[in-house]
């Protein structure tokens, strides 16, 4: 599936299960991907009213938000690996 059909409860959950495997990576945790990874099952099992939840307008608001705070963090990330090259 391409990115641009993927659905917002698909990226919602792949998004978990990805954060959740770099952070158990990142700080060499099993437990910590392991949870992510459930969190991630957890919502897609719940697609349907994760899916409904996501045509609330203070709903998308919110992730409009956490969309923001995502992309400032990741950059953040992007600026300082920049800076130690």
């Amino acid at each position: 599936m391409a990115q641009e059909d993927k659905n917002p409860v698909d990226s919602f959950v792949e998004m978990f299960e990805a954060f959740g495997s770099a952070m158990g990576k990142v700080f060499d945790d099993p437990e910590l991907k392991n949870k992510a990874t459930e969190f991630g099952k957890a919502a897609s099992e719940s697609a349907s009213t994760l899916g409904n939840r996501f045509k609330d307008e203070e709903v998308q608001e919110k992730f409009n938000e956490m969309g923001k705070a995502a992309e400032q963090f990741g950059k953040s990330v992007a600026d300082m690996f920049k800076e130690k090259k």
